[in-house]
C-alpha cells in the first residue's frame, strides 16, 4: 500500500502495472482490496491505481459528514498530488456515484477518458410501501426531540437510536456504521444523480450483474438511457460484485474495453 497526505488526512492506495493510468474506485462497505484480482489482470495493459476512499480501508475518515461531491473533490486532489492529469476510470457501486460527479464536472473530457461502471449506484430506486412506512415512523419518533434544547435533544436521540424499534427501521449497512460514516451514508443514499446524466459526454461501458439485488439491472438501463454515449452489457449468473462472481467474463470484457 502507498499513502498520500491530503488536506483531510491520509489516503491509502494500491498501484500495479504501467501505461495509461486507470483509476479504480471501490463501492460502499469495502476497500480497494476487493478490486485486487481485477487489478492484477488489467495491469498487463494499464497502470492501475485503486484508492481507499476516506472512511474505508486504511484511509483517514472525514472529520464531518461528506457528500458525494466532497468525495469527488478528494479524488481530484489525489490525482493532482500524484501527477495524474488524465486517466480512465473503473468504478463500482458507490465509486460510480463519485464518478458521475467527476464526469459531470469534465464536459470537455480533458481529465477523464474511457469509463467502466459496474453495479453503479446513484439512480433513484423503486420504493415499496415498507420504505415509506419506515420513513414516516422514523420521522414521528424523532419529532418530540425537536422541541428540546440542543444538548438534551442529542442525548435523547442517542437513546432512541439504541432502541429495538429504531434499529428495525434502518438497513443493515446503516446499523453497522457509527459516527460520521453513518451521517455520510444517509446523505449518500438520498443523493440521486439523474440530472447529471445529460451533461456527461464520456464513452461509458455499463457492465452489470443480471441478478444484482443492490443496484438492480433497471438502474443500469436507466443510466444507459440517460447518458449520451453509454452501452449496457449484462453478465448472467452475477450479482452486485459481478467482477468476483464471473471474473473471467468480466475481466475479458474490461480488458477489451481498456486495451489501447
Amino acid at each position: 500500500m502507498n499513502t498520500t497526505e491530503l488536506s483531510h488526512g491520509t489516503v491509502a492506495w494500491r498501484e500495479l502495472g504501467q501505461g495509461t493510468p486507470l483509476l479504480i474506485l471501490h463501492g460502499w462497505g469495502v476497500d480497494s482490496s476487493v478490486m485486487a484480482p481485477l487489478m492484477q489482470r488489467l495491469s498487463t495493459y494499464r497502470r492501475c491505481i485503486a484508492i481507499d476512499f476516506p472512511g474505508f480501508g486504511a484511509s483517514t475518515p472525514p472529520s464531518d459528514a461528506w457528500n458525494v461531491d466532497d468525495y469527488a473533490a478528494l479524488v481530484r486532489e489525489f490525482m493532482a498530488a500524484n501527477g495524474i492529469d488524465h486517466c480512465d476510470i473503473l468504478a463500482h457501486s458507490f465509486g460510480a456515484r463519485v464518478t458521475l460527479s467527476l464526469l459531470a464536472a469534465d464536459p470537455d473530457r480533458s481529465t477523464f477518458g474511457k469509463v467502466l461502471i459496474t453495479g453503479g449506484a446513484g439512480m433513484k430506486p423503486r420504493r415499496t410501501w415498507r420504505y415509506y412506512y419506515r420513513r414516516t415512523l422514523a420521522t414521528t419518533l424523532k419529532a418530540p426531540f425537536s422541541l428540546l434544547p440542543a444538548t438534551t435533544r442529542e442525548k435523547g436521540l442517542a437513546r432512541l437510536r439504541k432502541t429495538s424499534i429504531w434499529k428495525s427501521l434502518g438497513s443493515a449497512d446503516y446499523q453497522q456504521l457509527q459516527g460520521v460514516m453513518r451521517d455520510i451514508f444517509v446523505k449518500t443514499v438520498n443523493h440521486f444523480q439523474e440530472p447529471l446524466l445529460a451533461h456527461i459526454p464520456h464513452d461509458i461501458l455499463l457492465l452489470w450483474g443480471a441478478d444484482d439485488p443492490a443496484t438492480p439491472l433497471y438502474q443500469g438501463q436507466r443510466l444507459e438511457q440517460g447518458l449520451k454515449n453509454a452501452a449496457l452489457v449484462k453478465i448472467d449468473r452475477a450479482a452486485h460484485y459481478a467482477f468476483l462472481d464471473q471474473p473471467a467474463q468480466f475481466g475479458a470484457i474490461a480488458e477489451a474495453f481498456f486495451k489501447d
